[in-house]
């Protein structure tokens, strides 16, 4: 069941309404039938995956709790790590090892080996997995007391709003509120319901109308010069920043509206004057899930700066890895840690550079400058995150740095988007550009919203619904589309 769907649209009001009606003591257990149910919505079978992967963690943390020896806790996790990562692997993993296990024998003159099964991958596993992970090792840290009620805990590993594509949420914060009382708040259920339109906003009037370029040209590479591939690219870049924040956005407010608090996922990502900078803005629930689970315990920047760089570099990999069973993502991930290895090496020298020539590094244009030239470097990794294979990213490649050519306004219908909708797309991009400009100086658009005087505020919360009725992608016969973060 899709966000953006009819069905969601009954679903929500639905669940959320009932919610609100039902004893508090029976909260919970409504909204854990509710979340299974969404997710079954895509296949019935893909319950018996989060109901194994809960069951191991569930009893995980009974056994961490109820162990005497500090190794037997260490056994407890490793095992809840190895079971649920296993089940990862065989779902999201196998073929691309049987690929390249393939690869290895058939360079050896061996025979291929292929699998008589199929394996199908279930939808939002990476994101539930590492969630159900994560409350493995803060019981063993201490950082949270071990749930007894199993139906509770599975609410927080199955909670529907960020079960699919996340964010990735804490023990810390989310299993806590499944026992706070919750009730009808006017204001928290329309701020909710505002941070839920402006998700519909980026997904329906920007990211799928800026797909129809970036699939057109992506989808066949050899009809396009270098300047358009670069064009596509950087449309991708707003494409994938729209329809994954606007799922997180759509995820927090309908938390918000049901009383729940998830964790910021993004942060206005492509204002950031460095790499790590857009790591600490762009999927924030991931990126600091890996800095807590792997990169601390690896040894963070604690043993030198050899092994910090190192470290970095196995984080990237692992979060290619991450997104996807394929090379393309790997190398994705690993320009990401040569970039910030890069950075890392570089800075006493850029410092220097800096005080010499003394450039103000607050002055606006060297702000700006820094921001476009992580736009532009953030934009080459995508190349490869967006392209299908490896082959189709080093074509695209070759063409951005061979054959860049000139635009051709005459074959600007070419990419599959007319002028009307290429003028909708850029004044849409324009909206969230001024958006996030305001949001960089005043941190909370939202609450800024809220304080306009009523006929202004109703104003807002009528133009924005207007733009998605009005000028929202829904395909043919309202279909609607995915979003991409599905795929991982």
């Amino acid at each position: 069941m899709l966000f953006n769907s009819f069905n969601f649209l009954i679903f929500f009001p639905t669940v959320t309404l009932v919610y609100f009606l039902i004893p508090q003591k029976i909260k919970y257990l409504w909204l854990l039938a509710a979340s299974y149910f969404f997710y079954m919505s895509w296949n019935p079978k893909y319950a018996v995956l989060i109901l194994t992967s809960t069951a191991i963690t569930f009893l995980s943390g009974i056994v961490i709790s109820g162990a005497k020896t500090k190794k037997a806790k260490k056994w407890a996790v490793f095992a809840s790590f190895s079971l649920n990562l296993a089940i990862l692997f065989v779902f999201k993993y196998f073929y691309f090892a049987l690929d390249n296990l393939n690869t290895v024998r058939t360079f050896l003159n061996l025979s291929a080996y292929m699998p008589k099964f199929d394996i199908i991958l279930p939808v939002g596993i990476s994101f539930y997995t590492f969630q159900a992970l994560s409350y493995t090792v803060d019981v063993y840290r201490g950082d949270v007391a071990p749930e007894k009620n199993f139906f509770k805990y599975a609410l927080f590993v199955s909670f529907f709003p960020q079960l699919v594509a996340g964010p990735i949420e804490r023990s810390k914060n989310l299993l806590s509120q499944v026992n706070e009382e919750h009730y009808f708040d006017y204001l928290r259920v329309r701020r909710g319901l505002l941070v839920m339109l402006w998700g519909y906003f980026l997904k329906l009037v920007i990211a799928d109308r800026a797909a129809i370029l970036v699939n057109t040209v992506y989808d066949n590479l050899t009809s396009f010069n270098g300047v358009h591939i670069a064009i596509a690219t950087a449309c991708f870049a707003v494409q994938i920043y729209c329809d994954f924040a606007s799922y997180s956005l759509i995820a927090i407010g309908a938390a918000e509206v049901m009383g729940f608090r998830l964790m910021q996922n993004f942060r206005r990502p492509y204002f950031a004057i460095s790499i790590a900078d857009f790591w600490r803005r762009w999927h924030i629930s991931l990126s600091t899930w890996f800095r807590d689970y792997l990169y601390i315990p690896l040894g963070g920047n604690r043993k030198g700066t050899v092994r910090k760089y190192l470290n970095l570099m196995i984080v990237f990999l692992v979060s290619g890895l991450w997104h996807g069973a394929s090379w393309h993502f790997v190398i994705w991930g690993a320009i990401h840690g040569l970039y910030q290895i890069f950075e890392g090496i570089t800075k006493g020298v850029r410092t220097s550079i800096i005080k010499a020539i003394k450039i103000n590094a607050d002055n606006f244009a060297y702000v700006w400058f820094k921001r476009i030239t992580v736009f532009v470097l953030v934009c080459f990794a995508w190349i490869f995150f967006r392209s299908p294979d490896m082959t189709a990213a080093n074509e695209a490649i070759r063409r951005i740095f061979t054959d860049f050519g000139s635009i051709d306004f005459a074959k600007m219908t070419d990419f599959g988007v007319d002028v009307p909708n290429a003028v909708s797309l850029a004044c849409a991009v324009l909206v969230l550009f001024a958006v996030s400009l305001f949001a960089n100086k005043n941190n909370d658009i939202i609450t800024g919203i809220e304080k306009m005087i009523f006929p202004v505020r109703w104003t807002v919360y009528l133009a924005l619904l207007f733009a998605v009725l009005v000028f929202g992608i829904y395909g043919p016969g309202f279909e609607a589309s995915q979003f991409i973060y599905f795929q991982f």
